[in-house]
């Protein structure tokens, strides 16, 4: 019996000390209901031009447009980007489940040309890891000369797209509800607070006065880690910036439909205001 025991501890240690890798996730499984809708579409198209190398393996950082009917004047241009960290899969999820109320509601993007990156990070995608397969956490690399191709290819479009606002989709595994972090241009606090509004028909705000170490209020929060992606440090007029974070582990249609309520509060409020500034 006490070999038994013994060889059991040894085991329970060996597991602790190497855990198995966790299960690959399948890229081309993600996105493979963006690229049928895009061969269907009058409105979605599928860029595959961003390339890169790792450890010898080719990817494609996937990115998609979505033209609205037309309305006014120069579209609107708005990038959306999701699943930087590899292990928040619910924002690029949430980011597939937007396009496709995007394609059957057509009319919430009208003057609007949205540029969509449902995966920031493919090779953390595909790992199961928060970080690159390089090891680096590429939601702390902009701006700041880095040498991640990923950053590198992200960068260059969001100098050459000139966004006027950049929504990132986050997934947070110590909140306790759907935030937002805010920044760029004044206007931002006016769209946050009805995005916030929207998610909570799903899932429950953070009311806690320090979300994820900085102040917060009315579940906003008005810092952020450097390093993240945002506009081009120099870029005038600043585009709003908001980041949605979302509670981790509650059910995926739940956390889904939140995200999906912001982004369409967001492109309604912005239009609001476009027009409202138009008629001045």
């Amino acid at each position: 019996m006490r070999n038994i025991l013994n060889t059991a501890r040894l085991e329970a240690g060996a597991i602790v000390k190497n855990p198995p890798p966790p299960p690959r996730r399948s890229l081309a499984d993600l996105l493979a209901p963006l690229d049928q809708l895009a061969k269907e579409s009058a409105n979605l198209l599928v860029n595959r031009d961003a390339r890169f190398e790792v450890e010898g393996e080719a990817y494609v950082l996937p990115r998609y447009i979505f033209i609205g009917p037309k309305s006014g004047d120069a579209p609107i241009r708005i990038g959306v980007f999701a699943g930087i960290h590899g292990d928040e899969p619910e924002s690029a999820y949430a980011l597939v489940r937007f396009v496709k109320f995007l394609e059957q509601y057509p009319e919430v993007t009208a003057g609007y040309c949205l540029s969509l990156y449902p995966v920031c990070n493919p090779t953390g995608f595909e790992d199961n890891t928060r970080r690159s397969r390089r090891g680096k956490d590429l939601n702390r690399e902009f701006w700041n000369n880095s040498a991640e191709p990923e950053v590198g290819l992200l960068q260059a479009d969001l100098v050459s797209r000139s966004f006027h606002g950049i929504i990132s989709l986050h997934v947070d595994d110590t909140c306790d509800g759907f935030y937002g972090i805010v920044g760029g241009a004044t206007l931002t606090r006016h769209l946050i607070e009805p995005a916030l509004h929207a998610a909570d028909t799903f899932l429950p705000l953070d009311q806690r006065a320090r979300i994820d170490g900085f102040p917060a209020r009315n579940a906003v929060v008005r810092d952020s880690f450097p390093g993240i992606l945002r506009a081009p440090p120099l870029v005038r007029p600043r585009p709003f910036e908001i980041v949605l974070e979302a509670p981790k582990d509650r059910p995926a249609y739940l956390t889904e439909w939140a995200f999906v309520a912001a982004l369409q509060s967001i492109l309604v409020e912005y239009r609001k205001f476009i027009a409202y500034a138009q008629n001045l």
